[in-house]
């Protein structure tokens, strides 16, 4: 009766989907009544405007975060999404807000991290109402502005006093089930330089956000004329790395392969390649020991090896780590860092020792921003209802996993992260080219459908 009905709205569903990918809503400086900028304040406008028009009650909480909210009861379920995405980085084969359709496919940023999950909830919802299926609680599709990049919405939506559902999902992750978030950090540190010899750094960047693998970066270099035709050719030779001459200037550039922070070996970072290979020549002073400490410290690896904090366990895996961004001029440069530590593990176990490689490199801490870990025992409500839903509506298996992957689970209390990406669909959320198919959408649709009628009887 639910996929009758959901497979009957999937032209509007396509076109809801659409519209939403079409607001670029990359978090921005914060503007009066803006906190997160114009993007995602204008997709939450949308979000409750089309919220609204399909009969749910919509409401603003403070332009941080919204909901769209059906039915009675005393206890609510709720569904947590959100509608911010990270910069669109470049490599794309279709415009990345475009939300176009190629072989039955929706490309565009936030089509399947989370636009189009969270659109696919408020659909869901509305074949409930529109079936009159009986509900003992209400529901709640909670939208969030701010997840990318700290997760501040959920935060107010908590501090405000908002209610607290008994039980809910976050369609931000993967099939089947995710009972087990690894422990997050995102931080910033910096290093301050001084004018020194030659060749001179002039300006270095790379990267987009911290927990996206970089897949491009540049470095300006001053440096005598006669070098630079051998600098070049060197350059030619390395793989990932070309150089351009302007007079007395060498622009190295490194090319490397996107990927979501959390599985930075699914990547290649190309601020790592073009350290490298600054590392080769020798630059003098601050900057040249700036490069030396990074590679020394990081290089490629993505498990925190070579700074000396890794760690693992048999459930989530390997601690991991991306170095996300990096800005700088002749006077400093700063990093961001992403890193990831299973779910057995604690900050204590490592702080102390990054903390003290940083210092050592000089490197002042700019902001530092933790999430614990997160662990959802598999005989809770929630756990059992979606594995029984979830096995009736695909056949498979409903095994639960622990994952190096952040979401609103983290945020609030009782929810867990169910779906989007089914077992064996490549991953392409924070990369060029992210699409959702739309039979993939559809079936997400039906499957939250049962899983919010499931949680909600």
């Amino acid at each position: 009766m639910l996929d009758e009905k959901i497979a009957s709205m999937r032209d509007e569903i396509v076109q809801s989907v659409q519209a939403a990918v079409r607001i670029k809503s990359v978090e921005e400086e914060p503007k009066p009544g803006m906190p997160f900028g114009e993007g995602p304040h204008q997709a939450l406008a949308h979000c409750l405007e089309l919220s609204a028009a399909l009969g749910f009650r919509a409401v603003n909480v403070d332009n941080m975060a919204g909901y769209a909210e059906y039915g009675a009861g005393e206890e609510m379920v709720a569904i947590l999404g959100h509608l911010d995405v990270v910069p669109e980085g470049g490599g794309w084969t279709y415009p990345p807000y475009a939300a176009e359709i190629h072989e039955g496919r929706i490309y565009g940023r936030g089509t399947s991290d989370d636009k189009g999950p969270v659109i696919g909830a408020l659909y869901a919802l509305k074949a409930i109402k529109e079936l009159g299926l009986p509900l003992k609680r209400r529901i709640r599709v909670i939208f969030g502005l701010n997840e990318e990049t700290g997760s501040k919405c959920m935060a107010h939506y908590l501090e405000r006093g908002e209610e607290i559902p008994v039980s809910g999902f976050t369609p931000d992750a993967e099939y089947p089930i995710i009972n087990g978030e690894k422990g997050i950090i995102t931080c910033q540190y910096q290093r301050a330089l001084e004018p020194g010899g030659s060749p001179a750094l002039i300006s270095i960047s790379g990267g987009s956000a911290a927990n996206v693998v970089p897949d491009y970066a540049e470095a300006v270099i001053l440096m005598p004329a006669d070098q630079i035709a051998a600098i070049k050719s060197k350059a030619e030779k390395t793989a990932g790395i070309r150089a351009e001459a302007a007079g007395d200037t060498l622009t190295v550039k490194a090319f490397g392969s996107s990927a979501h922070g959390s599985t930075p070996e699914k990547g290649l970072n190309a601020v790592s390649l073009l350290l490298l290979f600054l590392g080769e020549l020798n630059l003098p002073g601050e900057a040249g020991a700036f490069v030396d400490f990074m590679n020394v410290q990081i290089g490629l690896d993505v498990n925190g090896r070579q700074l000396g904090i890794y760690a693992e366990d048999d459930i989530s895996g390997p601690f991991t780590l991306n170095l996300g961004t990096i800005r700088g001029d002749r006077s400093s440069i700063a990093i961001e860092m992403n890193m990831r530590y299973p779910v057995t593990h604690s900050l204590e176990g490592f702080i102390d020792i990054f903390r003290r490689k940083m210092a050592l490199g000089k490197m002042a801490e700019v902001y530092f921003r933790h999430k614990k870990s997160l662990y959802v025992p598999p005989d809770s409500e929630v756990v059992k209802k979606l594995q029984k839903v979830y096995e009736e509506k695909t056949g498979d298996q409903a095994d639960l996993i622990c994952y190096g992957g952040g979401t609103y689970a983290k945020e609030m209390p009782n929810i867990v992260a169910f779906g989007p990406i089914f077992r064996g669909r490549p991953r392409v959320e924070h990369r060029p080219d992210e699409y959702i198919s739309i039979g993939d959408l559809l079936k997400n649709v039906q499957i939250m459908a049962a899983a919010i009628y499931a949680l909600a009887t």
